[in-house]
């Protein structure tokens, strides 16, 4: 799967998100599954993969060092689990939940990294996206921006050896929608409908309005590093 396709696969996860309820995981069978099988194409008949979208369409358990973690991708070598991938696609409300998601990440790393597992993590973003209320309303317009990102230029110039609450490889994704008019786009219903209809027609774009100075640890807006890195570092292990 290349950036293009990969963009492609974000999309159709984005589709069936508005389609459904957000409480429905067909959004992630989509996502995962062409993750998960993509890594398993390239690592070969070695290596095992367990997502939602692959074989018998399960999420696969490691086992930590403090207790025992669901993955979104686990993967194995001869049978012994080996690795983890965490993948997250942030729709809406992403300033009230941003701290919480990057302690999350943090959290569930050091836990399957400190005991002798290996860990990633993919973060996609929309470059713009909606804040609702309770009520479904669109309060504001949340923009993502370098300050937004400054904890994962951090993170991603940590020592990994030596931080085990960072990923070994992070892949940050921003994607940018088409454009709405936010005065006639103001509630949850409009937006799906709006965007429902837009994004059947118009393509997604990676976005370009964020740059900043990113360690080894990151990979910004190329699927296809980040995925050819993970290949490498785990058939050398």
């Amino acid at each position: 799967m290349n950036n293009y396709q990969f963009l492609r696969t974000v999309k159709k996860s984005f589709i069936k998100f508005l389609e459904t309820h957000s409480r429905s995981n067909k959004k992630l069978i989509i996502l995962h599954g062409a993750i998960a099988n993509d890594i398993k194409n390239r690592l070969g008949q070695r290596y095992g993969v367990r997502s939602l979208g692959v074989g018998n369409c399960k999420e696969g358990k490691m086992g930590g060092r403090y207790m025992e973690k669901t993955v979104d991708i686990l993967i194995s070598k001869n049978e012994n689990d080996i690795a983890g991938i965490g993948v997250k696609f942030v729709m809406n409300n992403y300033s009230q939940n941003s701290n919480n998601y990057f302690e999350n990440m943090l959290g569930e790393t050091a836990n399957i990294r400190t005991n002798n597992k290996e860990y990633f993590q993919i973060l996609i973003l929309p470059e713009e996206m909606p804040y609702y209320n309770k009520e479904g309303i669109i309060t504001k317009w949340e923009k993502i921006t370098n300050h937004n990102i400054d904890k994962y230029i951090v993170l991603s110039r940590d020592n990994t050896e030596r931080y085990l609450h960072t990923p070994i490889k992070t892949l940050l994704f921003i994607i940018k929608f088409p454009e709405c008019n936010h005065r006639i786009i103001n509630t949850k219903s409009k937006y799906k409908r709006y965007y429902l209809n837009q994004t059947r027609n118009v393509a997604m774009r990676v976005s370009t309005g964020i740059s900043g100075s990113f360690g080894n640890a990151m990979v910004l807006n190329d699927y296809e590093m980040f995925v050819e890195k993970i290949v490498h570092y785990l058939k050398s292990i």
